[in-house]
């Protein structure tokens, strides 16, 4: 009896003991990878964390903007236009008019008129 007491608590100790990652550490990679303008850590994040950036876009915001804003104030344009040809045609012409850089803007449009 006491063996199959033991065997459950030991597999939920073991289970517990796994550290969760927080959406604050997510984000801050994140904006951490576009800042850098370092598409290849950037995916190879998503990709290990099993995320895709239209799903986090909104929920994530690098100094008060969003993620597309902010690629193009320091001047990202390789994370920022990942970003562009991931995110749907509505959300990338949604946020429009907070990308500040002609090269971004330029890819936008592209993505949005097809």
């Amino acid at each position: 009896m006491k063996k199959l007491l033991i065997v459950p608590a030991v597999a939920l100790l073991s289970v517990a003991s796994i550290p969760a990652v927080h959406a604050a550490d997510i984000a801050q990679s994140i904006c951490e990878y576009v800042q850098a303008d370092d598409k290849g850590r950037l995916r190879s994040y998503l990709k290990s964390n099993k995320i895709k950036i239209r799903n986090v876009f909104d929920g994530v915001q690098c100094n008060g903007q969003n993620l597309l804003a902010f690629a193009s104030e320091k001047n990202s344009l390789v994370t920022g236009t990942l970003m562009i040809n991931k995110l749907p045609r509505k959300k990338v012409q949604g946020v429009l008019a907070s990308i500040q850089s002609p090269e971004l803007t330029a890819a936008a449009q592209k993505r949005i008129n097809g």
